[in-house]
């Protein structure tokens, strides 16, 4: 579903419930999300009003009588922008392959401030977050780059100490056939070998066929004993793939190129404490690119995930 479809489908605010309602409860059996009875009533306000949905649920539970909607216990939780606005939005962030910046979804859709649209982003960002990723196999190629610690010079002139970078680490599967590769980026708050061998540990398959690196030394020690094996190196001083064979890391290369060009051509600055955020992003859409229907996966991610109140967002 693209934007059109979006805006064509979903345009008010009983569409959108509807919607939200089919991917909550696909069985079409509406239960109370505090305690799960099913025996429920349908209430609909004749008046309008501006933070009240105009079509909720209440649980006959004697005990419970609790009031809810689709949008209860989820990330559209307490929010008090009209459903139609968040699904454009949703949209628009899983259509842009560079991402899109807050400031641009509060022109294109008409949001009164720039705070607003900035939660937005974020809460849509958290729905992106793999909880539970799968150990990565075939061939994998690891690499690393550094975020940050921009204008160097301006610095050294102003006689202060160079800006700090914050290093990612990336792994990324090669595709096979008719099975897309899939990539993973990790915030690590250095290089060192323990820091690294915890992340091969977590995401890396003992039983991979091969994993590809630059000739950096701290790999040879990251490498457990069930993959040490069937590491290989290339040295980037004297070549980009060895001779004869297909160990290189340009696959990799490429996934952080398409990072770097989101970070500074859409969101120009990112906070660090927010990183891992962004970085989330840019996995989930390249990892869903082969999708068919990534709007509507990504909406019932948000209805699973938990609500992010500003107060946490921003501690």
């Amino acid at each position: 579903m693209n934007l059109i479809d979006v805006t064509r489908e979903l345009a008010t605010d009983e569409q959108c419930l509807a919607f939200l309602e089919r991917q909550r409860w696909p069985d079409g059996v509406v239960r109370c999300p505090t305690c799960g009875n099913d025996q429920i009533s349908r209430i609909t306000r004749k008046t309008a009003s501006k933070n009240k949905r105009a079509q909720v649920y209440q649980c006959l539970e004697s005990t419970c009588k609790q009031q809810f909607s689709a949008t209860n216990g989820s990330i559209f939780h307490d929010s008090h922008l009209p459903l139609n606005k968040w699904f454009m939005a949703i949209a628009l962030v899983m259509d842009a392959k560079k991402g899109i910046s807050a400031k641009q979804l509060q022109q294109h859709l008409g949001i009164g401030s720039y705070k607003t649209a900035w939660y937005m982003c974020h809460r849509i960002r958290k729905a992106m977050v793999d909880s539970d990723p799968k150990p990565m196999t075939g061939i994998v190629e690891m690499d690393e780059t550094y975020i940050g610690g921009t204008a160097i010079r301006r610095f050294k002139r102003a006689g202060k100490p160079k800006p700090p970078k914050d290093m990612v680490l990336a792994m990324r599967e090669r595709g096979q056939k008719g099975v897309p590769g899939r990539v993973r980026f990790i915030h690590i708050p250095n290089g060192k070998k323990e820091t690294i061998a915890a992340v091969v540990d977590q995401h890396i398959n003992p039983s991979v066929q091969r994993v590809y690196t630059d000739s950096a030394a701290v790999y040879d020690f990251a490498m457990n004993s069930d993959i040490k094996d069937r590491h290989r190196a290339v040295n980037h001083s004297q070549q980009w793939v060895v001779p004869g064979s297909r160990i290189h890391t340009n696959t990799v290369e490429s996934s952080f190129s398409l990072l770097k060009r989101g970070l500074i051509g859409s969101f120009h600055r990112v906070s660090i404490k927010h990183l891992h955020r962004y970085l989330a992003e840019f996995e989930y859409r390249f990892n869903q690119r082969k999708t068919q229907d990534r709007f509507t996966m990504t909406v019932a991610a948000m209805l699973k995930g938990q609500p992010l109140p500003m107060k946490e967002l921003t501690a």
